[in-house]
């Protein structure tokens, strides 16, 4: 057995997914000897962290084990040593940022979205396409539990014929008045890429094409309900993008599916996503880790009495799938995939085209909520 280390940097390595996700995903698998190969070899990531901030990225670096660290992106780009590039930094001039690594001769790891435009997105997938490098972009909910046990009822056909979805999604962000938003500024200016709908709607894209059902067209209306806010400094300026959307999706069959985002909607449901599946066989409703099941042959005949309230408690008459796998990091999910794909050439679901659908996703709702009709979402290709 040989240990094979393999230089990864990581842009945005300060930030919140970029520290308390994607290191610490890298870091475990570090701590535990290196990702195990096909070969009987183990191939060890060695993170060098980039941002802007050299006193927070030499405490992070420190508080790591001391690892190596840089404010140069064109330093990192050059050194021979590294062999993955990974953004984690704010959206805007990702596709900038990407598209020098990939000419660096870097395979490329990427949070979504990749890009603001699909125009954008196609170039940056068909660039390292072109270049023969590894690629994909970031797809973690998939690996969450409440998910997985989704995917096990339309694995077994639990749903029969489905007949509609429903997902609801968001929380109430605070506009840094009261108390400090929980969220960075950039995520409300255009000029950063910013949005709900272009961050938000990227998972639900991915959700729905590899899990729910294929998207072929969509409705969308977005607002944005806080117009004004506080930034980290505490200075107030305008919101310019969404933080509010409701959309209705069409997918392969003809299936309809409701959707609501908000970063400015009160949770009253049992977790901050949560799905819905109704099928002629049977239900299913799912958050991040919990899934409940209502089969048709356990469903009861609710009824309404104008003269009293209702009796029935309708939560009760679900049963709860068990943990019966253990649990897995989203993200170091997606990692240990991204790196065999890189050191063995073993299959990667999310290539930067799966990114650029997402996109695509965004601009059709944008267009829908500009021309106020359906917009028809037709096929990718590189």
């Amino acid at each position: 057995m040989t240990a094979r280390a393999i230089g990864i940097v990581i842009e945005g390595a300060t930030g919140r997914l970029g520290t308390t996700q994607h290191l610490r995903a890298l870091m475990a698998i570090r701590a535990e000897g290196g990702l195990p190969l096909a070969d009987g070899d183990r191939l060890v990531p060695e993170p060098v962290l980039l941002g802007r901030n050299p006193a927070k990225l030499a405490a992070l670096a420190a508080a790591h084990g001391g690892l190596k660290w840089s404010t140069e992106r064109h330093v990192c780009l050059d050194d021979p040593g590294i062999a993955i590039y990974f953004d984690a930094s704010a959206t805007g001039g990702r596709p900038e940022r990407a598209a020098a690594a990939i000419d660096a001769g870097k395979h490329v790891f990427l949070e979504k979205p990749i890009a603001e435009t699909l125009p954008e997105a196609l170039s940056l997938a068909r660039r390292a396409q072109h270049a023969g490098l590894r690629h994909g972009v970031v797809q973690d909910k998939l690996f969450l539990p409440g998910l997985r046990k989704l995917k096990k009822l339309y694995d077994t056909d639990f749903f029969g014929r489905v007949l509609s979805v429903r997902l609801e999604f968001g929380w109430w962000v605070f506009d840094g008045e009261l108390y400090p938003a929980q969220r960075p500024s950039w995520n409300y200016r255009k000029a950063t890429g910013g949005g709900l709908v272009l961050d938000m709607f990227a998972h639900w894209r991915y959700i729905f094409d590899r899990l729910l059902g294929e998207i072929k067209a969509v409705s969308c209306r977005h607002t944005t309900a806080i117009p004004k806010r506080r930034d980290e400094n505490g200075r107030r300026y305008g919101v310019d993008v969404e933080d509010h959307a409701f959309a209705t999706f069409e997918l392969a069959g003809g299936v309809l599916a409701q959707i609501g985002s908000s970063w400015a909607s009160r949770v009253k449901r049992d977790d901050l996503l949560q799905i819905q599946i109704d099928g002629a066989l049977g239900s299913a409703v799912c958050g991040l880790h919990r899934c409940f099941v209502q089969p048709l042959v356990a469903t009861p005949r609710p009824f309404f009495d104008p003269e009293r309230p209702q009796p029935m408690v309708f939560d009760d008459q679900w049963q709860e799938l068990p943990d019966v796998e253990p649990l897995r990091n989203g993200y170091r999910a997606g990692w240990e995939l991204f790196l065999r794909h890189v050191a063995e050439g073993a299959p990667f679901p999310s290539p930067l085209l799966e990114g650029a659908k997402s996109v695509q996703l965004a601009e059709a709702c944008h267009q829908s909520n500009r021309e106020r009709r359906w917009i028809d979402l037709p096929e990718l290709t590189l």
